[in-house]
């Protein structure tokens, strides 16, 4: 078994888990390709356009962040780590495979999320070069942050609820829900989140900035790694 084999392996047992499926495609699908059409109708094609650009923070959220978070906390408490440490796979090679089979997801769905907009009369950001990179990006650092962000779940059953705060925190900060009123040291913390410089950058069209974002939490996302628990903590 390799890295590829454990990326199969995570992309098999994910699109088999119905539950999983509704929270981390079908809910994050219909409301980056529902929201925007519904303000299409009722504001403008320009606000449409937004709110599709700040729905990248939902989909990045729920289908990278909290997919994972759920998916690696469930792998342990039933004790699957454990046992694919056992075999000839590295820790690298269960985590990182893991990672990557969900950002490629995540990838997935904002392309598929992209051409419904588009054809449903929603434009796209101009450069869609940046737009692509942005999204690989996020999704990469997403999934990596909620592998490491598993380290404080105490079990399964309160992984989604761990979660939620930060989903909610991520919405706000992309304007992921509309334009909110926000006090201004309040908007500064919450455009340093990721989700946040990945909707920038789409936005404005600033690659720098995001891109320094990105790798300041990649880091910490790989840092924090080291902390990830392998097997049920123990009352």
């Amino acid at each position: 078994m390799s890295l590829a084999a454990t990326y199969r392996l995570g992309t098999r047992l994910f699109w088999r888990d119905k539950p999983m499926l509704f929270a981390s495609v079908v809910t994050p699908v219909g409301l980056a390709v529902g929201m925007p059409l519904l303000m299409r109708q009722v504001v403008s094609p320009s606000a449409a356009a937004a709110i599709f650009q700040g729905s990248l923070a939902i989909l990045l959220s729920l289908t990278a962040f909290m997919n994972i978070v759920v998916a690696l906390t469930a792998r342990r408490d039933q004790l699957v780590l454990k046992r694919l440490r056992a075999s000839r796979l590295t820790d690298a090679q269960i985590l990182f495979g893991q990672i990557a089979g969900t950002a490629t997801q995540t990838v997935a769905l904002i392309a598929v999320c992209s051409v419904a907009v588009r054809l449903a009369g929603v434009a796209l950001p101009r450069n869609l070069l940046l737009f692509a990179g942005a999204a690989v990006a996020g999704a990469v650092v997403s999934s990596l942050l909620g592998a490491a962000y598993t380290a404080a779940i105490p079990r399964t059953e309160l992984a989604a609820v761990f979660t939620m705060p930060l989903f909610l925190v991520a919405w706000a900060g992309a304007g992921a829900l509309g334009p909110m009123s926000l006090p201004s040291w309040l908007q500064a913390a919450l455009d340093l989140l990721p989700t946040s410089a990945v909707v920038h950058a789409v936005r404005t069209g600033e690659a720098a900035l995001p891109a320094l974002n990105l790798a300041v939490w990649a880091v910490v996302g790989l840092v924090a790694l080291r902390w990830f628990r392998w097997e049920p903590r123990r009352s």
